[in-house]
């Protein structure tokens, strides 16, 4: 028995492909995207100071993880490598997705894009992006 990955969006994205091509547009089958293989769970907060995002990216290694930030979006990019795996190792079941991920994100106008940091503890990709000092709400106390 051969496993079959499933794709929940497979026909529609079939489809997307068919439309464009009857209209002439260009095939975004090559996009980033389209060929990322899995999707790490993303959480964002905000705080007073910055915006922070959190990605879980267990097994993909600092050097394997993009970070880029341009025109106000932020780009999330990396590989979880492939390990050479053979059938004799008895495995009955792979659930874990390997290869590369991809995820976008419009970044408010108050965003230091200058200054993000990012670090990965755990398995999890942590992203600080600092407020812009001058448009930080500035707190006016009312007396009465």
């Amino acid at each position: 028995m051969s496993m079959v990955r499933y794709q929940p969006f497979g026909v529609l994205n079939q489809l997307y492909r068919e439309m464009d091509r009857a209209f002439g547009l260009p095939d975004h089958a090559n996009d980033d995207a389209a060929t990322s293989d899995w999707v790490p769970a993303v959480d964002i907060k905000e705080e007073e100071n910055a915006f922070l995002i959190h990605a879980d990216v267990p097994g993909v290694e600092p050097k394997d993880i993009e970070v880029h930030m341009e025109n106000g979006v932020l780009t999330i990019r990396g590989e979880r490598k492939f390990e050479n795996e053979e059938e004799k190792d008895g495995y009955k079941r792979v659930e874990r997705v390997r290869g590369s991920f991809y995820r976008r994100f419009t970044l408010p106008d108050t965003a230091d894009a200058e200054n993000i940091s990012a670090r990965v503890d755990k398995g999890v990709l942590e992203l600080r992006i600092p407020k812009q000092e001058r448009v930080r709400p500035r707190r006016i106390n009312v007396e009465g």
